[in-house]
């Protein structure tokens, strides 16, 4: 029966559960430790070839056996994850100074995880490990049992330097991360110096000496100094790292990619936009990479007149070519608890460890020399008792006892009194034993002196990582640059200017042809259906289509259908209401001029630009009166143009452009007098509008019979804006629709741009 003290409800036991997993991967797996810089499998690796005797000079030795080490003795996890942590310890382009020194495959830039099988790669401690475990047998580190209980392991390895900083780390623990961006060697000891010369160092004087980080490769940080600033202030931010250009015989040849990029990445993004005619400014592309030259992408522009750094700035904007790197300083403090700190409070929480190890180090060695002196004040004894001692070992039951008696020793001092071998009380000289004792007290003054003083502690401490600085330090790799902010291409900008004519039918079907020398009536038109109206402009802008309750839609030149089949309906593309149909269309740069007019006769100058929209419902330009409708939109050439009105009754009046005004949108003002119970009782309307320039004559289409009205003719229809007009002649009152043709060739028009 289950006793009620060892009952727990669920929720309890999940929750428990639930923290205590949270725990283990935060302290034992995700975050770096502030001491070492290391997380417990990195500890455990490092800590298992030193015990294999694997130093920076030892023989290389299967990776096997340092990966089943591990796992048999401190990490019972799978090999493979900790051989991967081994992997990534060696890779002089993951890790800013490696702690491992491979032999054999361990993986390319391109591709870190194609390292070989650990049975076939060799591996030994690096160099700089040797600032992690060269004080570890010297009383400054913590033990703890290893998983079984049968072995012990240091709890924190005695760096000599910030690792935490130089070397960077990343992880995902639970409900948090790390990002700890790495950093040169020489600038932090500088720092670190600083700090301990003048501990109210400000952060703002640390960035002097710290400008940013230091990645394992020569690309470009470009963030600007405020934010880099900012994020050692805060312990979070982001770091923008760019690759490295240089232009030879007019290609681009890129020679260096942030972190952790592989080129194979970038040659597909840049590949698929030049599959995708989003680069056709380049023509060809190479990876002329090989062991001289790690990174060397070459890209081979069109022509010389191509804009290299457009290009460049472009596939920042778009490829891998520019990444950001987030900075998240969490580490396992002192205090053994997670906390994202600042610059500052890491060097100097650091200091701390450093200081306390440093104490130890030396506390340890004094204990030590003091035990010596003491001994050897024994063993100075035994030699000037020499034939004493050697009777009383002989003779007596309990030596021991007796020497202590006699001679006033310790029990430590009798014990390597009795341990000294009958051979060596003959080498027992007294100026050997003075020798030694004078150089332990000298030894012993020296170490007392540097406990007992704060200043020489720090003065130790600043010589011990000026040496180390000298030995493993090594000039900055990732250079800290100002650039311009990166920007793709405007679609446009990669689209030909070929001109173009945009077509719009009755039904509202919609081609372009290539060219402005186009004949629109004369096309293929689906039967029951007919040429409504064309506008001529460029392949790289848009065109805009009224429609008939006076919306503008925009659409892009490039992407209509060609004029080789019947188009497609704008219903497709556009979300068109009940009823409303298509007006006319215009096309142009955003600047041009257009006359925008409704049938009860108002209207006003209009940008194209103003009209232009990306909603696909459109946008408000023209209002017109109920059960009215827009005419078709035309171009204004010049402010001396002059607007010809035509109402359905056959009157015409003829007027300067300049005396209707520029709208973004409305009713606009009267262009021709049509009274107004005439138009709601369907009797007169405005039928259409024409833009006349100098030298451009009228022509009236009626049925199958046209009429052109000369230049000198048009005089006799001119008048002030908002009057009634003038009629037509009889028989082409009637006007199914004008067109205004040149007067120097009414049979070969000239080509209109």
């Amino acid at each position: 029966m289950v006793k009620e003290n060892e009952k727990l409800p669920l929720s309890k036991f999940t929750e428990q559960a639930y923290l205590d997993y949270s725990m283990y991967v935060i302290l034992d797996r995700a975050l770096p430790n502030i001491g070492d810089g290391l997380k417990p499998v990195q500890r455990r690796i490092v800590y298992a070839m030193s015990e294999l005797g694997l130093n920076s000079s030892a023989k290389f030795k299967k990776s096997v056996r340092t990966s089943g080490d591990v796992v048999g003795k401190f990490h019972p996890h799978g090999d493979a994850a900790v051989y991967e942590a081994m992997v990534l310890l060696s890779q002089p382009f993951s890790l800013r100074y490696p702690l491992i020194d491979g032999q054999g495959n361990w993986g390319t830039v391109d591709d870190p995880k194609s390292f070989g099988a650990q049975r076939y790669t060799e591996c030994r401690l690096d160099g700089y490990a040797q600032t992690l475990l060269q004080e570890l047998g010297q009383g400054t580190a913590d033990w703890q049992g290893n998983f079984d209980g049968t072995l012990l392991e240091p709890s924190v390895l005695p760096a000599r330097l910030p690792n935490v900083i130089l070397n960077g780390a990343t992880g995902i623990a639970v409900g948090m991360a790390t990002d700890i961006p790495p950093h040169n060697l020489q600038e932090v000891v500088k720092a670190c110096i600083k700090l301990l010369k003048e501990p109210k160092t400000s952060i703002e004087e640390l960035f002097k000496i710290i400008p940013g980080p230091d990645f394992p490769t020569k690309a470009e940080i470009i963030t600007p100094k405020e934010e880099i600033l900012e994020s050692y202030k805060t312990g979070r931010g982001s770091i923008r790292m760019r690759a490295t250009y240089l232009v030879e015989d007019g290609e681009i040849v890129i020679n260096a990619l942030p972190y952790q990029t592989p080129s194979t990445k970038i040659l597909e993004q840049i590949a698929s936009q030049i599959e995708a005619k989003k680069l056709p400014m380049i023509v060809d592309l190479r990876d002329e990479s090989d062991e001289e030259n790690p990174t060397r992408l070459v890209l081979v522009p069109r022509s010389n007149r191509i804009d290299k750094e457009a290009v460049m700035k472009h596939l920042f904007a778009t490829t891998d070519l520019q990444k950001n790197f987030r900075v998240n300083m969490n580490m396992i403090g002192l205090n053994g608890k997670p906390q994202v700190l600042d610059i500052k409070s890491i060097l100097k929480e650091w200091l701390k460890f450093r200081t306390k190890t440093v104490t130890r180090r030396l506390q340890h060695r004094l204990d030590w020399v003091l035990d010596r002196l003491h001994i050897l004040e024994g063993l100075m004894i035994v030699y000037l008792n020499i034939e004493e001692v050697i009777k009383i070992i002989r003779k007596e039951d309990e030596p021991k006892k007796v020497l202590q008696k006699k001679y006033k020793l310790s029990s430590v001092q009798v014990d390597a009194i009795l341990e000294i071998r009958l051979r060596q009380l003959a080498k027992l000289e007294e100026e050997k034993i003075r020798a030694e004792q004078e150089e332990l007290e000298g030894e012993k003054s020296e170490l007392e002196k540097i406990l007992n003083s704060k200043a020489r502690l720090k003065t130790l401490i600043k010589k011990e990582l000026t040496e180390d600085a000298e030995r493993y330090g090594d000039e900055r790799k990732s250079l800290l640059v100002e650039r311009e902010e990166a920007a793709a291409f405007d679609e446009t900008e990669l689209i030909s200017s070929d001109p173009v004519t945009i077509i719009l039918s009755e039904r509202g079907w919609v081609r372009v042809a290539k060219g402005h020398d186009i004949d629109p009536e004369g096309m293929n038109y689906r039967e029951g259906d007919s040429f409504l109206s064309s506008a001529k402009g460029r392949n790289n802008q848009n065109a805009v289509f009224i429609g008939s309750q006076g919306k503008a839609f925009t659409l892009p030149c490039h992407s209509l259908p060609s004029a080789r089949g019947q188009g497609e309906p704008l219903t497709g593309r556009l979300n068109i209401e009940s009823g409303e149909t298509f007006a006319g269309v215009m096309s142009g740069k955003d600047d041009q001029n257009l006359v925008l007019a409704s049938d009860a006769g108002y209207g006003f100058i209009a940008k194209s630009g103003d009209l232009q929209t990306k909603n696909k419902s459109g946008k408000a330009a023209l209002k017109v009166q109920e059960n009215g409708k827009a005419l078709s939109p035309q171009p204004v050439i010049t402010t001396e143009d002059n607007i010809a009105a035509i109402s359905s009754e056959g009157r015409m009046l003829v007027f300067p452009v300049g005396e209707l005004p520029e709208l973004a949108r409305g009713k606009g003002n009267k262009i021709i007098n049509i009274p107004k119970k005439r138009y709601q009782a369907g009797e007169e309307a405005l039928k259409a509008i024409a833009v006349l320039g100098e030298g451009r004559e009228l022509k009236l289409v009626s049925g199958k019979r046209h009429f052109t009205i000369k230049s000198k003719d048009l005089e006799n229809f001119k008048g002030s804006r908002g009057l009634r007009g003038n009629l037509l002649p009889k028989g082409f009152r009637k006007v199914d629709s004008v067109e205004v043709v040149s007067k120097l060739s009414k049979e070969n028009k000239p080509k209109e741009e």
